[in-house]
Formats: structure tokens, sequence, C-alpha cells
């Protein structure tokens, strides 16, 4: 069941259960939709992983007991402010062909594009280069 945590990780923006600004990550970490674009880069500072939006649980019982009222929303606020620069860090190093926000336009296109259809090896070889660059 997941928890519906009350507010955003980073910047404490309450988000009530029927929120479409909350996104989570596979492990819950619950952030609003303006910090994981623009602070986080759509990468959790916990795990790594990506974001998607939090499901709405139902107001009302339209079948099986599955609502809010039966199982209610979290009440624990997790308040743990992420550094920017070490998010930014963190999401220069986890892919090669992620595209950041960080890089320079030809220099994500050019990774994207060589990476594309590459394999093995070459993927090594591609990888220590972008790296050699940044």
């Amino acid at each position: 069941m997941l928890e519906l945590r009350p507010s955003c990780e980073h910047c404490a923006k309450a988000l009530p259960p029927a929120s479409l600004e909350a996104c989570i990550c596979s492990y819950e970490c619950t952030f609003c939709a303006a910090c994981v674009e623009k602070v986080l880069g759509n990468v959790c500072p916990n795990c790594g992983g990506g974001f998607a939006p939090r499901p709405i649980r139902p107001v009302r019982n339209w079948k099986g007991d599955n609502c809010l009222s039966k199982d209610p929303a979290g009440t624990q606020v997790r308040h743990r402010p992420v550094d920017s620069a070490v998010q930014r860090a963190s999401r220069l190093r986890s892919c090669t062909c992620r595209r950041t926000s960080d890089e320079a336009p030809r220099q994500r296109s050019a990774t994207v594009n060589r990476t594309a259809d590459m394999t093995g090896a070459t993927v090594r070889t591609v990888f220590q280069k972008v790296h050699s660059l940044r």
C-alpha cells in the first residue's frame, strides 16, 4: 500500500492525497513536480531512480474498501532538502546517455548519437571519452 506522504521532501510543499503535483520514485520518495524538474532533474537523490506521477487514491469507496477512508494518507513529514550541487554532480555521473540540463546542447546530442548504435567495448570507449570531456 502506498504511503501517500504529505509533503515534498525537498521544499516541504503540501502534497495532499489528490495532488497532481506529487511525484514518487520506486521507493516512494515523494517530491513535488517543480522540484523533480528544476532541482532533481528526474533523478531521485536517495536511490538514483526516476520519478513517476503519484497515483491518486479514490476518496469514495467504489469497490472492496479500496479508498482513502479505509487506507488513509501518511502523516509523517520527511523534510530532507537536497544540495543542488551534489545532485547536479550525481546526475552527470549517473549515465552517459541520460540527457541532463548541465550538458551543452552539442555535447548532449553527440553523446546520445554516438552511444545509440554501439555495444560492448565501443560503448566503454565512448563512456571514457565523454567523461574526459567534463
